[in-house]
């Protein structure tokens, strides 16, 4: 999201959620791809797209889906496919794996898994616990809690 709370006539402005601001605010919508080495800390862009479904009718998970096939294309192959929540979809999950990707992503608390449990109903062992996601299959998802009491599932 590029903040744009002052502007009141700009193209591609709309009220979107803002991770950086926690909230709704007016913006420009963008998704983004990019490489990171964790060795050497170097993250390069790789793609990005505005993301304005009034125009394109693309959604975020299309944007990200076509992302990660172009990468492919161009032969960027990486150990692994690293997201946020927004973009845990079961479409885009089974998308990495079929480019034949691994991915570790955030889930929210309210995931059904295992047949239709919660995934906060859930005892998670400090070494992780494998939980059955429908539609896709089998995968290991780890709890963290920080020190200000915010739980993170991680798959």
């Amino acid at each position: 999201m590029i903040a744009k709370t002052r502007s009141k006539k700009i193209e591609m402005v709309h009220y979107q959620y803002s991770g950086n601001e926690h909230d709704v605010i007016a913006g420009i919508g963008l998704v983004n791809l990019r490489w990171h080495n964790l060795t050497t800390v170097e993250s390069i862009p790789i793609d990005y797209r505005i993301y304005d479904k009034d125009y394109d009718g693309k959604t975020k998970n299309t944007h990200f889906s076509e992302m990660l096939a172009l990468a492919k294309k161009r032969g960027i192959i990486p150990e692994a496919v690293v997201m946020d929540a927004w973009y845990s979809s079961l479409d885009n999950l089974k998308s990495i794996r079929s480019h034949g990707c691994v991915w570790i992503t955030t889930l929210r608390k309210n995931r059904i898994v295992n047949h239709n449990k919660q995934l906060n109903k859930l005892d998670i062992s400090e070494e992780g616990t494998p939980i059955h996601l429908r539609g896709y299959g089998w995968v290991t998802v780890f709890k963290f809690t920080a020190k200000n009491g915010r739980i993170d599932y991680r798959v």
